[in-house]
């Protein structure tokens, strides 16, 4: 399974405390044995397409007041603040005025999946996530790919 196949959210993810009625919930998985924190990191290493992504949706959200770069935080990865680093799950995201999202990098049992979460606040928020729901994809799909193709350090 080095390709990225869709599955549902993990049982054992902390992101099932968070789903509520009209929330978007998607979830990717690669065969990988790297800890959750390094295959996040090497998820949110985008490489220069998604920076180029970014970028515009920057310049498109601006005039609307929308964070590109996240809140302040001592423990971020790229542009997210990490909420949580336990049981092989690494939670990442934060609240913003047209959405929540959550990040959910988890690592169990050789396989690494990536799921995220959303909570649109109002119209303004289901219209941003159905337009940039196809680059999410795109974006998810390419980062699991990489995290398939990185090894894990050797112990010790």
């Amino acid at each position: 399974m080095s390709h990225p196949r869709k599955i549902n959210l993990p049982t054992q993810s902390m992101l099932w405390s968070r789903i509520g009625q009209g929330d978007f919930l998607d979830c990717y998985v690669v065969r990988s044995d790297l800890p959750a924190r390094t295959a996040a990191e090497v998820a949110t290493h985008f490489p220069p397409w998604v920076r180029g992504l970014l970028y515009l949706r920057g310049l498109i959200t601006a005039p609307f007041g929308l964070s590109n770069n996240g809140p302040e935080a001592p423990d971020k990865l790229g542009m997210f603040p990490v909420e949580s680093d336990a049981n092989g799950e690494l939670i990442a995201g934060f609240d913003d005025s047209h959405l929540n999202f959550r990040i959910s990098v988890l690592s169990h049992q050789g396989q690494v999946s990536l799921a995220t979460w959303v909570h649109p606040h109002h119209f303004g928020g289901k219209l941003y996530l159905r337009c940039i729901l196809p680059f999410h994809i795109l974006v998810v799909r390419n980062a699991l790919a990489r995290v398939a193709r990185n090894k894990a350090a050797p112990a010790g």
